[in-house]
């Protein structure tokens, strides 16, 4: 096996992919909020999408929105593409970690995926699709143990708050813990949801197999199926049209007031960023071997908590 630690020397410690994306953009806001965090306090990172031009833009934003007009022209920008397996592997081989926002998962993740084993970078993504979970670690752990690489897939509100509060409920519990039961409370309001178009794709072709997509079809009269991406508003705004809503959701079975996420938990309160600073930073507490994992498996021996603890994602016993 290779050792875990060989890739540490690179020109970036993160790349974020997908920069100018819905989420990648608030990720560009927190890494360049948490930047102080890194390795010796100096965190090398930049960002890389398909275009230069909203590459820009992001920088801009978030220049504006941290007053730090710096990030404006001290930090790269690096052209990348799924459909371009030359520009994957160029990002990959300056990236200690990549940060990987470009989804639905199960139409652009393997790619990504494959770039990194390939080209020695660890990848950290957000994705909820099982479907895409089960077959990274099928197709790609034994790749990526033998070349010591870190695959850490669900690193968003997913799985963060669900595996690593299962061990802080074990660390914290007087006795022998042999079943936890979650429940989680969804809020709406001015805050807004955080629902976007590709979320829904994966939703909606996910079921196609069985013929509920012929059937949602018809309920629009064999019109194409609502999107929301013209719906899209930074923060502050509804990301779902009235369509979804009123058609969508119940046929899926699920309850429009309970889908509504807010936005602060899939964006501005962020667990992927302080994963790879953690990741970072700890070397050493990860798994001895690298590998496709889970959070829980991964950041089981560091200080992830505490790291979240800090970034408003707060564990505590009541």
């Amino acid at each position: 096996m290779v050792s875990v630690e060989t890739n540490w020397n690179r020109p970036y410690h993160i790349v974020v992919f997908g920069a100018s994306g819905f989420t990648g953009q608030f990720v560009v806001e927190e890494v360049a909020r948490t930047a102080c965090e890194g390795p010796n306090g100096n965190l090398h990172w930049a960002v890389a999408g398909r275009s230069k031009q909203k590459l820009d833009k992001v920088l801009e934003q978030a220049a504006a929105a941290l007053g730090r007009p710096e990030l404006r022209t001290g930090i790269d920008t690096i052209i990348a593409d799924v459909g371009e397996p030359d520009s994957l592997a160029a990002m990959c081989k300056q990236a200690v970690i990549v940060l990987n926002c470009v989804g639905p998962y199960r139409f652009y993740g393997e790619p990504v995926v494959k770039a990194c084993v390939e080209n020695g970078a660890h990848c950290i993504d957000i994705c909820g699709e099982p479907q895409f979970l089960e077959g990274m670690q099928l197709n790609y752990h034994s790749q990526a143990a033998e070349k010591g690489v870190y695959i850490v897939g669900s690193c968003g509100f997913d799985s963060i708050p669900a595996d690593m509060g299962v061990l802080y409920t074990r660390d914290q519990f007087r006795g022998t813990l042999t079943a936890v039961e979650s429940f989680l409370t969804a809020s709406s309001g001015p805050e807004g949801g955080c629902i976007h178009d590709g979320t829904w794709q994966s939703a909606i072709y996910g079921f196609a197999d069985s013929g509920k997509l012929k059937s949602l079809r018809r309920k629009f009269n064999h019109k194409p199926l609502p999107t929301v991406g013209s719906k899209i508003k930074r923060r502050g705004a509804l990301f779902y049209s009235n369509e979804i809503q009123q058609y969508a959701l119940p046929f899926m079975g699920a309850d429009p007031s309970v889908v509504k996420r807010t936005q602060r938990f899939l964006a501005e309160e962020y667990q992927q960023t302080p994963a790879a600073l953690t990741m970072l930073g700890e070397p050493k507490s990860l798994p001895r071997e690298g590998g496709v994992y889970t959070p829980g498996a991964a950041f089981a021996r560091t200080t992830l908590i505490d790291r979240l603890n800090k970034h408003g994602i707060q564990f505590s016993v009541l």
